[in-house]
């Protein structure tokens, strides 16, 4: 499979890629084919079945109501946040949808919407839907896969295990880190100019840059609005917003006294960037897959970090940043996954570390080697994370999280290059080693918060 960069960072909304964009993006499709079959007409009744994580953790995720939002035309790169909240508090009330914001249906919630705590055998985050006529009869049905990250992928491709991604031929294909690290020498590329090149078989190298633009755009918007809100955050945990309060505090304090109070301030505004874009997430705000929801506070912080303290930063080096950090991301998606429900938090925030570490590397000049070994480290240091969200909401411990992730990221990339490159574990055995241990880990520690910190929290 071939992996954009744009696939690995994409514009959604919170809380949650595999538990909110993936699912609204499932359910905007199936509406989207029943207009191009010409079927909307006939259409009396949706009915919607969450299986496995979705089910177990779907309404802290807001899953149900980003299924009700993609029946009614949403789009979560499109949609506003607080459009949705209306919308969709509407269709509860008043017990009718708009599928495709054109036919008017009758929606019970609680008759329509289904959780079924079963997992499907594609993968643990599973929803089917069903149009059904006035007769009763199914007219059209199918089953959606939210493999992590906002990727789908519908019972069709699962059946033929072509996934969720084009199959696009690239001028320098790697699967592997070696690969990688062989197409670089063999070429005499870098590797974000490796992976720019292989965005050539998708769009031309003026729509990737203008792309990748907009997407730090988006990610400074993020974080401007964490900064910017105060209060509670939704979902009944009573989770205090902390980014405001810390930015002030930031502002007002005086620098230069020694290096370890310097050095501080430095990790505060790096913990301040990761939690203004995780308290945003958490609030169901916008924010920028990378590569996943749950992980979205990492790489803007990291990337923040560099743009703000690093003399001479521009807008060349965001484009570096990215490019190399989405060649470890596609790696991990690859040989691994980016999925919380699928590995545990390892396959998110330690895959987010990873890319991280990698984007950071390269644009202070790391070779190919040091950048892999960045990567390494990063994710070396996250194998065995569970995800074990209290209440399934999106917010302890994940907002914390992302602010400790982007401090290990900005140490992974310190050690690499301090050293020439070589190491004796590589970032594929480490990669290969989270898949492993994600199919060991039980399922009480992936995303269903069955286990860990979920049932720990309320003894506390």
């Amino acid at each position: 499979m071939s992996i954009s960069v744009l696939d690995l960072f994409k514009i959604g909304i919170g809380p949650s890629s595999s538990h909110t964009v993936g699912p609204m993006r499932a359910a905007h499709d199936f509406a989207a084919t029943l207009a191009q079959q010409g079927l909307l007409d006939r259409v009396c009744r949706i009915e919607v079945k969450l299986y496995g994580s979705l089910s177990a953790t779907g309404i802290g995720h807001g899953t149900d109501r980003a299924v009700v939002a993609g029946l009614m035309g949403a789009r979560p790169d499109e949609v506003e946040p607080d459009f949705l909240i209306t919308a969709v508090d509407r269709v509860r009330r008043d017990g009718e949808l708009a599928l495709m914001g054109a036919r008017a249906l009758p929606f019970d919630w609680a008759r329509d919407m289904r959780l079924l705590p079963v997992s499907l055998p594609y993968h643990p985050n599973a929803l089917r839907l069903t149009a059904f006529d006035g007769d009763a009869r199914a007219i059209h049905e199918n089953t959606y896969y939210s493999v992590g990250g906002g990727f789908v992928a519908d019972e069709a491709q699962a059946r033929a295990g072509s996934g969720a991604e084009a199959d696009v031929v690239l001028p320098y294909p790697f699967d592997t880190g070696a690969e990688m690290l062989a197409q670089c020498h063999r070429h005499g590329l870098r590797i974000s100019e490796l992976m720019l090149a292989n965005e050539s078989a998708w769009r031309s190298e003026a729509d990737t840059r203008a792309a990748l633009q907009r997407i730090w755009a988006a990610m400074r918007s993020c974080v401007a609005r964490g900064i910017a809100q105060e209060g509670v955050l939704p979902g009944g945990l009573k989770v205090r917003r902390r980014a405001a309060a810390l930015h002030r505090k930031l502002a007002e304090r005086d620098t230069g006294h020694n290096l370890i109070s310097d050095t501080m301030v430095a990790l505060d505004w790096i913990d301040l960037y990761a939690l203004a874009v995780n308290e945003e997430n958490a609030g169901g705000g916008r924010v920028v897959t990378a590569p996943t929801n749950g992980a979205a506070g990492i790489i803007p912080a990291v990337l923040h970090y560099y743009m703000d303290f690093m003399p001479g930063s521009g807008e060349h080096d965001v484009e570096t940043f990215l490019l190399a950090a989405a060649a470890v991301g596609a790696l991990c998606k690859k040989n691994a996954s980016i999925s919380g429900a699928e590995v545990g938090c390892q396959g998110e925030v330690g895959s987010a570390c990873a890319m991280a570490a990698a984007g950071l590397a390269e644009v202070l000049g790391g070779t190919p080697e040091q950048v892999e070994n960045a990567a390494e480290i990063g994710l070396e240091h996250n194998l065995g994370l569970t995800c074990d969200p209290v209440g399934g909401l999106v917010q302890i411990p994940c907002i914390e999280r992302n602010a400790m992730a982007a401090v290990k990221a900005i140490n992974a990339a310190q050690l690499a290059l301090r050293g020439d490159g070589a190491h004796a574990i590589s970032l594929d055995q480490v990669i290969l080693t989270m898949r492993d241990t994600g199919r060991d880990m039980l399922d009480k520690y992936k995303e269903t918060s069955r286990g860990g910190l979920a049932v720990s929290f309320p003894a506390c």
